[in-house]
């Protein structure tokens, strides 16, 4: 078996794939310099170059000898205005204009919407926002056929752009045609995880996990005002989160958003769920080799915060530096890490154990590490659910999650803290205990007289079973006499 080194810290990091990053050579560069997993946005390209993209990927992981993890992240029903006589048209400010139904090419005064959906549900008073909000318009008077608005931000408006509508439930499905396609191509292809974009309701994660048909995770992004309202409930139905920025940002005031990231962050972690931060982090390394100090800030808050990963969009994909934005995240996450308070930041919220043995033994793990000089968390787990109830305890020590599927060790790619290796399983408490400090030399966790603590259930084989935690000593000469 080959040994891939952890990472040295516990937030990961996903990385999008593109022009600029989608070839073999660079993939390999990018999973070097540390990215743990991969998005592949279903919103640009065709599923050919996708297929290629998934492929790459899976080749590099094998040479690498380490499990990644694939984010297919859908587009989600994006509202757009219609198209204009000469391709755009000039919004004055305070001005009135019309958004229709009428196909024909608009003007200063008008122009068609083509989503029928939004003349039943605008109010007075609601706003339209056009090209991520650099013009925003609030309904004076809405019918089935026009709706009146009075520009409070004017300027230019071009064919297509997007609409976002942060006052009202649209009602729209989650996915659109496309998303269904893309969404079949995904699980055909072996994606670990789906991301649904716009989500408004739970229904819409019920839907997506009911096409998914019981093939890989489903995460859900948080970037419409009326998801935030109903946040619990759309987490309990989703495997993850995603704290979109971008839209989330369109949509609501600036400053409103770093609250919101905070309450969404701290509620998927006490769900046990990963979380992940996404949208502008680096952007400025798009065209520039270094970050901004503001952006160095924002990847370490998300660092303090405890979120499970932290994610590059434009400055992967199709930026100029993509492995530096990397490498940089890297370090800004290793070093937020090695502070002193860290653990006190990223233990701040309280999670309190739900009444089942799993989660008691796991919250007793973290304790047990804060308390002695715990070299490593072995965790043996088929699904992954006990590696999540103690990466939920966010404990001191690392987690060496031991699992014979190959799907659960990609899975855990976006799980903070976790260090996945796939490996034959057990069948006997003696064999876990040996087989775990085998691993835990192998892969650097520890070494003679260091202390593991080894998680699991009996019996082997059975998921949600865990009821077994174990400390044990390390001799240091295990690999040796297994071999011998």
């Amino acid at each position: 078996m080959a040994k891939f080194d952890p990472r040295g810290r516990k937030i990961k990091i996903l990385a999008t794939l593109g022009p600029a990053s989608r070839s073999p050579e660079m993939i390999e560069k990018l999973l070097l310099a540390g990215a743990d997993a991969f998005r592949v946005n279903m919103s640009h390209g065709d599923h050919e170059t996708h297929r290629e993209t998934i492929a790459a990927i899976r080749a590099v992981e094998k040479d690498v000898g380490r499990p990644v993890a694939i984010l297919c992240d859908l587009q989600g029903p994006k509202l757009r205005v219609g198209q204009f006589k000469g391709g755009k048209a000039v919004i004055r400010h305070s001005g009135h204009f019309t958004f229709d139904r009428n196909p024909e090419p608009g003007d200063d005064s008008r122009v068609c919407l083509p989503h029928p959906e939004l003349f039943g549900v605008l109010r007075k008073g609601q706003r339209l926002l056009i090209d991520d909000g650099k013009l925003r318009l609030k309904v004076i008077e809405a019918s089935q056929d026009a709706i009146l608005c009075s520009a409070e931000v004017g300027g230019v408006i071009m064919d297509r752009k997007g609409v976002n509508v942060p006052d009202a439930v649209v009602p729209v499905p989650a996915m659109t045609e496309k998303d269904r396609r893309d969404l079949a191509f995904a699980v055909e292809n072996g994606a670990d995880w789906i991301a649904l974009s716009f989500v408004q309701r739970p229904e819409d994660v019920a839907e997506a996990r009911r096409l998914m048909g019981g093939y890989g995770a489903l995460m859900a992004k948080i970037e419409k005002p009326a998801a935030v309202d109903r946040l619990e409930e759309i987490i309990e139905l989703a495997d993850g989160i995603m704290v979109a920025r971008g839209d989330l940002g369109v949509e609501l005031n600036p400053e409103e958003v770093p609250p919101i990231q905070k309450r969404i962050v701290a509620a998927t972690r006490r769900s046990g769920k990963p979380v992940v931060v996404a949208t502008q982090m680096l952007e400025s390394m798009i065209e520039s080799p270094a970050p901004t100090r503001a952006e160095v800030s924002d990847v370490a808050n998300a660092v303090y915060d405890g979120a499970d990963a932290v994610m590059l969009s434009a400055e992967t994909a199709s930026g100029a530096w993509p492995v530096e934005a990397v490498t940089i995240m890297h370090r800004i996450a290793g070093q937020v890490e090695r502070d002193p308070g860290y653990r006190q930041q990223v233990s701040f919220a309280e999670i309190l154990p739900d009444r089942t043995t799993a989660d008691a033994l796991a919250h007793s793990c973290a304790s047990i590490a804060e308390s002695l000089p715990i070299a490593g968390v072995i965790v043996f787990t088929g699904s992954g659910s006990t590696a999540r109830r103690v990466a939920r305890e966010r404990p001191a020590a690392p987690m060496l999650v031991l699992t014979p599927a190959q799907k659960t060790a990609r899975r855990m790619a976006l799980l903070w803290g976790a260090h996945a290796v796939t490996t034959k399983d057990i069948g006997s408490f003696e064999e876990m205990i040996a087989k775990g400090k085998r691993m835990a030399l192998r892969h650097g966790f520890g070494s003679a007289g260091s202390k593991l603590i080894a998680l699991a259930g009996v019996p082997f084989g059975t998921p949600g079973s865990t009821n077994l935690l174990h400390v044990v000593t390390l001799q240091g000469d295990e690999l040796d006499r297994h071999k011998g």
